[in-house]
């Protein structure tokens, strides 16, 4: 098991990052929310990782923090939830919401997320409800601040970045460009991680 990666981060993008480790280069699924704390290219980051080795592949996925990487484990061991679906659950929807969908058993904001289909909505909030709590209180306490806050670039540069990440999140061209452009009202100035989130806010 590889539970943790330490390394300069070579390349970023909304869903993946590269991580440099003494001259070898891991490639490593992340979610939106991990993505948005890695910092710059050149940086050095740790990751706390999750291995899986399949068949015809070996994938890590990783994330800055605990927190979330313990909530992605508990998200795969749902009944029809792979890795690649848990990630996109925690790209597409902030924690906290989440668990709140699933305590209220809003399966109507859940199938928003990609991927997520009415069934695997109603497995979630069956099978997560009494599950959470623990998870959430443990959060809380660790009460862990976001790292490396988003650089400035223009509107136009900011506006591409965020719709392509949205894509790579697995939303469709044209839902991703006009709930950017909503987003890019409601906050002119910001940068492509903040449009990312004033978007994913609008979706569900």
């Amino acid at each position: 098991m590889i539970a943790r990666i330490s390394g300069i981060l070579l390349h970023k993008q909304p869903d993946q990052a590269v991580v440099d480790v003494q001259g070898v280069g891991y490639e490593i699924d992340i979610s939106f929310n991990s993505y948005c704390q890695l910092g710059n290219e050149g940086d050095a980051v740790v990751l706390h990782t999750h291995f899986v080795v399949r068949e015809d592949a070996q994938l890590l996925f990783g994330f800055v923090q605990l927190d979330e990487r313990s909530l992605f484990r508990i998200l795969i061991k749902v009944n029809g939830v792979g890795p690649k679906l848990g990630l996109a659950i925690l790209s597409g929807m902030e924690a906290r919401v989440f668990c709140h969908c699933v305590d209220t058993q809003d399966t109507a904001t859940l199938v928003k997320i990609p991927g997520v289909g009415k069934k695997t909505a109603e497995r979630l909030v069956l099978e997560l409800r009494d599950k959470l709590g623990r998870w959430q209180n443990t959060a809380a306490e660790a009460n862990a601040p976001v790292l490396g806050g988003p650089s400035a670039v223009f509107a136009d540069s900011a506006q591409a970045e965020a719709e392509s990440a949205l894509v790579a999140l697995g939303y469709k061209p044209v839902q991703a460009s006009k709930s950017v452009a909503a987003a890019l009202k409601a906050s002119p100035e910001g940068c492509s991680e903040d449009l990312i989130r004033f978007a994913l806010r609008g979706m569900i």
